[in-house]
């Protein structure tokens, strides 16, 4: 009843948005006074704001055709070289890269947004390194008949991915796959895997939620894991392929996010109609592109979304030694020579200071020179990876350390 009610409530709020566009391309017609004159420019502005808010959205496309890289230009090829039920790897490369580059695996967040919310993070890699990215599916379009898709799953496909790119191969994983991509790391050291990380970046991400816990953590620990299972957990509706699979829908973890700063949001689009009403288009579409990508939202399996919370959240199961990979345990001192670098932002209020450094506490044989925390001042959550800090203070920090540590 949940997916189909929202889905009731998306195709009439398109259907509005549709009717702002055209109303705000009429009041904007050149031929017609009234845009020139009185509240005419107003109310254009207006519908534009109201109907790039509700028109409709699917996938964002990475759109990085180039990168600059000493005052020139480089072409950058973009192909899909792996592709799995729930999640492909896509390759990306600058021409121009020295033969030597290091080979560097973006994991993205399986978080309700696509993986093109790291387009900043990838553009910036893309100078120095030869990247692949995890591009994780939308669950609501992936049938049934390819099974599940839990945490166990997910590390199998990390590990599937650091195996087909090969040895020394750099991981940098942003926020929520801090925590599967430690476990890979650790698996494949415990094996002896010759295509384990050479480095690992973790940049806000928890390991462990017990340390300054945000409001974020709070929620997750405030209800019992039967209210996520009966409040958050819907049936995607026969309209999509997947139809009939449980998943956590991507409107409710946007839903969360926009609630937790919507004072702000508010504001954004504020500035965004007054941009438009004085002719600046320019500054009315850097609000525009921003929240292209934040509002387009994916599923994901409702399997994945439940463990993540017990284990993550409620249990701490990584940081006590509690987390398993299949029926295996995991252990964090299995890692020896994998270089672990762990990347804080000083104002991120989902991923509080210290939850990622912990990680660094875990491998206790791990050389201290293998080890590098970096508090990143005057940074949010998504400061961390995107914007003028990451690419001038944060991206260096990382470049340097993958090279330093490269096998």
């Amino acid at each position: 009843m949940l997916y189909s009610a929202y889905e009731m409530h998306r195709s009439m709020m398109h259907s509005a948005s549709n009717l702002a566009s055209f109303g705000a391309q009429l009041l904007s017609n050149p031929a017609l006074p009234i845009g020139y004159f009185g509240m005419g420019p107003a109310m254009a502005s207006a519908l534009k704001v109201f109907a790039h808010v509700y028109e409709e959205r699917g996938k964002p496309e990475f759109g990085i055709e180039s990168v600059t890289v000493d005052g020139k230009a480089h072409a950058v090829s973009e192909n899909v070289v792996l592709e799995k039920p729930f999640g492909s790897l896509r390759h990306f490369k600058r021409e121009g890269l020295p033969a030597d580059a290091p080979k560097l695996l973006l994991v993205a967040p399986m978080s309700g947004h696509y993986a093109t919310l790291l387009r900043g993070t990838l553009a910036r890699m893309l100078e120095n390194q030869e990247v692949w990215v995890t591009d994780w599916a939308d669950a609501k379009l992936v049938p049934l008949s390819a099974g599940d898709f839990d945490l166990d799953d997910y590390i199998d496909y990390l590990i599937e991915f650091l195996r087909f790119i090969g040895e020394n191969t750099h991981v940098l994983a942003v926020c929520q796959p801090s925590v599967p991509a430690f476990a890979a790391t650790a698996v494949m050291a415990a094996e002896g895997d010759a295509c384990r990380p050479a480095t690992l970046t973790m940049m806000g991400g928890p390991i462990d939620t017990r340390a300054s816990p945000t409001s974020v953590n709070d929620v997750a620990m405030d209800k019992p894991h039967s209210w996520f299972v009966d409040n958050v957990i819907a049936t995607v509706p026969l309209n999509y392929p997947g139809a009939g699979r449980k998943v956590y829908p991507g409107f409710l973890q946007l839903a969360g996010f926009l609630s937790m700063n919507m004072e702000s949001h508010m504001l954004s689009h504020y500035e965004m109609f007054k941009h438009l009403t004085v002719g600046d288009q320019e500054s009315a579409d850097k609000t525009k592109d921003f929240y292209d990508e934040y509002l387009s939202h994916c599923d994901m399996t409702a399997e994945f979304y439940l463990q993540t919370i017990h284990h993550v959240f409620q249990e701490h199961s990584l940081p006590k030694g509690e987390f398993v990979h299949r029926g295996k345990a995991i252990d964090p001192d299995a890692i020896r020579d994998t270089a672990l670098l762990a990347i804080e932002g000083e104002n991120d209020d989902i991923s509080g200071v210290g939850q990622t450094r912990a990680a660094l506490d875990l491998t206790k044989h791990l050389p201290a020179d293998q080890k590098k925390y970096y508090l990143a001042t005057d940074v949010g959550h998504y400061g961390i990876f995107n914007g003028s800090k990451w690419r001038g203070k944060i991206a260096p920090v990382v470049e340097d350390w993958i090279r330093a540590h490269s096998r």
